[in-house]
């Protein structure tokens, strides 16, 4: 075939082999003088960049990463801390109190916000590893409240898959036709609330009753009748109900509300408004939990030293003669290691602060629980 083509032209044989050029050769081909290629080749596969090099590429120069991206890992860290702190904490009042025994039925009260759906979801956890068996089912009351979506917990029950109630009672319009507008409604409802509750109780075969007050809500309530009421008394971690029926307990009674917060944030719970029916909360109330929040800032471990003071009660050093026979009391000639020789040896107020004030236990649990090793209790 060469011998028959013009002069200084040679043909392809059938042996030499032409491939096509590849998308990058033609490319090289197409681009201008200078060998830039050209920019967004449809045909050319792109990966997207990872959230990290995304935060490279958009560093300014020096390589300095834009502050304020949460390391994941950290984050993840401290998720896992948060989450067992709170499962450690649970665990510690139900064994320190015998709040739940085999065979219990426990109804857990269900309200929309984040400390019930906290002491739910730690529940369903502590459930699963107990040394016997419990059942629980999530009861929630719908006041009819102005608003009250009522949607909402429903779905997310039973995308958890757990037992639950609701109860559908209009308590809201009865308050307001009792009292005056502008009063505060949260005593009456909440009286009305609880003879509603108690009855679902008894309806389901509950034989213990869930609340999800914590520690601060224990502290409030005995610095309220401390100020106000001129009573030392709180509200304690398991009780009997006022008519005798029932076992009331609360699960987060060690738990502080900061890691409630947290929590509520870390699992994204669908939280509903407390405030529907558009009453004020208790002004006094909210005094006192901010000085409790200052007391935290200010003077770490305050607040848990006068929590630690619920369970250290000394009776023969207060004043109620209900509690110990002062009328009756007589020297025995007999030493006693717990009396004033004992308490007055060390001074509460020496130390670096004048109230006495330490650091707050690890893990922010109640001082003297905290190396204690605790199992559910068997019936």
């Amino acid at each position: 075939m060469n011998d028959i083509a013009p002069p200084g032209i040679r043909f392809r044989t059938e042996a030499e082999k032409v491939e096509a050029p590849t998308p990058r050769a033609q490319d090289a081909l197409a681009a201008p003088q200078g060998g830039v290629f050209p920019l967004g080749r449809p045909d050319e596969k792109v990966e997207a960049p990872t959230p990290r090099a995304q935060d490279a590429l958009a560093a300014p120069q020096g390589g300095v990463f834009p502050l304020g991206r949460p390391d994941e890992k950290k984050a993840r860290h401290e998720g896992n801390k948060l989450t067992k702190r709170l499962a450690r904490e649970t665990t510690r009042a139900l064994s320190d109190y015998n709040m739940i025994e085999a065979g219990d039925r426990v109804m857990v009260c269900l309200s929309g916000g984040k400390d019930s759906y906290a002491m739910l979801d730690i529940l369903l956890q502590l459930q699963k590893r107990a040394p016997f068996p419990f059942e629980l089912i999530a009861v929630n009351l719908d006041q009819k409240q102005p608003g009250f979506p009522a949607d909402i917990l429903p779905r997310y029950l039973t995308e958890l898959g757990v037992p639950f109630h609701i109860e559908t009672q209009d308590t809201y319009s009865i308050v307001t036709r009792v009292l005056e507008e502008g009063k505060t409604m949260c005593s009456l409802c909440s009286r009305l609330r609880r003879g509603i509750l108690y009855r679902v109780a008894s309806e389901l075969g509950a034989t213990k009753i869930a609340l999800g007050h914590h520690r601060d809500d224990i502290l409030g309530t005995f610095f309220l009748n401390l100020f106000y009421g001129g009573k030392a008394k709180g509200m304690p971690p398991k009780l009997v109900s006022d008519d005798g029926r029932h076992t009331v307990i609360r699960p987060l009674a060690y738990v502080p509300e900061t890691d409630l917060i947290a929590y509520a944030e870390l699992k994204q719970f669908p939280i509903i408004p407390c405030n529907l029916c558009g009453s004020q909360e208790n002004l006094k109330r909210k005094e006192v939990g901010r000085m409790i929040k200052e007391w935290d800032k200010q003077h770490p471990g305050r607040s848990w030293n006068v929590f630690n003071a619920l369970s250290r009660v000394v009776p023969s050093h207060l004043m109620d003669r209900n509690l110990f026979d002062f009328v009756g009391l007589k020297p025995s000639g007999v030493p006693d290691a717990n009396g004033d020789t004992a308490f007055d040896t060390v001074d509460p107020t020496e130390g670096d602060d004048a109230c006495g004030d330490t650091a707050a236990p690890p893990a922010q649990a109640p001082d003297g629980i905290v190396e204690k090793k605790v199992m559910f209790r068997r019936g």
